[in-house]
């Protein structure tokens, strides 16, 4: 490891942690990361569909590497389209759907209706895609999808157990897409934002085989106690939901390549922290756990490498991904990121050789278009001399209010991908100076 020791100033500081969020957003890029896995042309024609934050970015990328025709649509979230000339470009809700997305989904299985063997569908899939394709099973509706939703994303559960029940409550999720395709070839193309990169909870794998059942889906609603309505437990408890299972001839000729991953984003970060000087070790790119329990492991782990020098020595870099979850009690502004960096902040307690970063690198956490914040070993001090309670703050759940009001917010707009949580550590060896 090379004697560099480039940073001597809280400012520098900062910007390192943001250079290497940058990097990780740049690495999961479509026009970066799309180009070599496009197929070859088909007999037949190439109908392009998809849907997530990434979708319209993709079908971008597409467009520029491919020179024969093609036709299709992707649906993606509110301000994360861009322009393309031959397939067009949907917007629609997220994290909460709504019928843009719903008439989206309808019209997305009438694209891929009575296709041919020599046809190929190019589906373009990223995180998000979820709540783009809120197309209900039959004798549901959209109210009861949102219902559902806002229940899921207050209760803690996990992104795999939330995708599980969309999946058996959907008519595009779960597989039922790409048998909508048959008898066409269907290469879905998928950058991922879900801890384990598995497909099926990717966008809830409309064009995968899913294992998971009716009952597995109800055992995760009693879990969380969540209120159904009848329509609901009815469609659950009769096997009616059930998603397509694996070894079912209509997904024969259905396949998928993982095009960006978590892990993908945190080596490009970690890329931008050696080249800084600084020694770098990645804890994991599927970290998932109530987003504040998250945050005081983290913290315990800085806290023992800064005083310990155990397990690493400082200075270096300490890096994470995955996907955390919030139980909400309060009634704040959110989100999971900010969340777990202000419960990290606590527990930290002003270490002045600590600064931390946590940001979703889809540039939203939670419900608020901003990526995520900034920590400092000053802003519990400067927290308190603005009169918060940075205790009552995070029993508020309102991670966005505490380091708004510091000024402290990461705001990057739309960045048309999405490879899940990014939690950033630097421990210095020495505290820098306050410039």
């Amino acid at each position: 490891m090379p004697a560099i020791y480039p940073v001597t100033s809280s400012g520098a500081a900062q910007a390192l942690l943001l250079r290497m969020f940058e990097a990780a957003i740049a690495s999961a890029q479509p026009a970066r990361c799309m180009p070599q896995h496009l197929p070859a042309a088909p007999k037949g024609r190439l109908i392009v569909i998809g849907a997530g934050k990434a979708s319209a970015a993709m079908a971008q990328a597409l467009e520029a590497n491919w020179p024969g025709p093609l036709s299709g649509m992707v649906v993606t979230r509110y301000g994360y389209a861009v322009a393309c000339e031959r397939i067009e470009i949907v917007e629609a809700a997220h994290p909460l759907p709504d019928a843009a997305g719903l008439a989206a989904a309808q019209r997305m299985l009438e694209l891929v209706a009575g296709l041919s063997e020599d046809d190929l569908v190019l589906c373009l899939m990223s995180g998000g895609g979820s709540s783009l394709l809120p197309l209900p099973a039959q004798g549901l509706t959209l109210e009861h999808k949102l219902a559902l939703s806002r229940a899921l994303l207050k209760s803690g559960a996990t992104i795999s157990e939330m995708n599980c029940v969309r999946r058996h409550l959907s008519a595009i999720k779960g597989g039922r897409l790409a048998a909508a395709c048959h008898p066409a070839r269907v290469l879905s193309l998928l950058i991922s934002d879900v801890p384990g990169d598995d497909p099926i909870n990717i966008a809830s794998g409309p064009t995968v085989a899913d294992p998971s059942s009716c009952a597995d889906a109800l055992e995760i609603l009693r879990r969380y106690q969540i209120d159904l309505p009848d329509e609901v437990r009815a469609l659950l408890e009769s096997g009616a939901g059930e998603s397509v299972k694996p070894g079912d001839p209509r997904l024969a000729r259905a396949d998928y390549r993982i095009i960006a991953t978590p892990q993908m984003a945190l080596e490009a970060a970690a890329a931008v922290a050696r080249d800084a000087g600084f020694a770098v070790h990645i804890l994991g790119d599927a970290i998932e756990g109530e987003a504040r329990e998250v945050g005081k492991v983290l913290a315990g782990i800085a806290l023992q490498v800064a005083e310990r020098a155990q397990p690493f020595s400082a200075p270096c870099v300490i890096l994470s991904g995955g996907e955390t979850t919030v139980t909400v009690r309060g009634s704040g502004r959110g989100g999971r990121n900010v969340e777990c960096l202000l419960s990290m902040g606590l527990a930290l307690a002003a270490h002045p050789r600590v600064y931390a970063m946590a940001g979703d690198t889809d540039g939203v956490d939670g419900q608020e278009e901003i990526a995520g914040a900034m920590l400092a070993p000053d802003s519990l001090t400067r927290a308190h001399q603005l009169g918060l309670k940075p205790i009552e703050s995070l029993a508020n759940n309102d991670g966005h209010g505490f380091f708004g009001a510091l000024g402290d917010s990461v705001i990057t707009g739309p960045t048309l991908t999405n490879v899940n949580d990014f939690r950033a550590m630097l421990i210095l060896a020495e505290a820098p100076s306050r410039k």
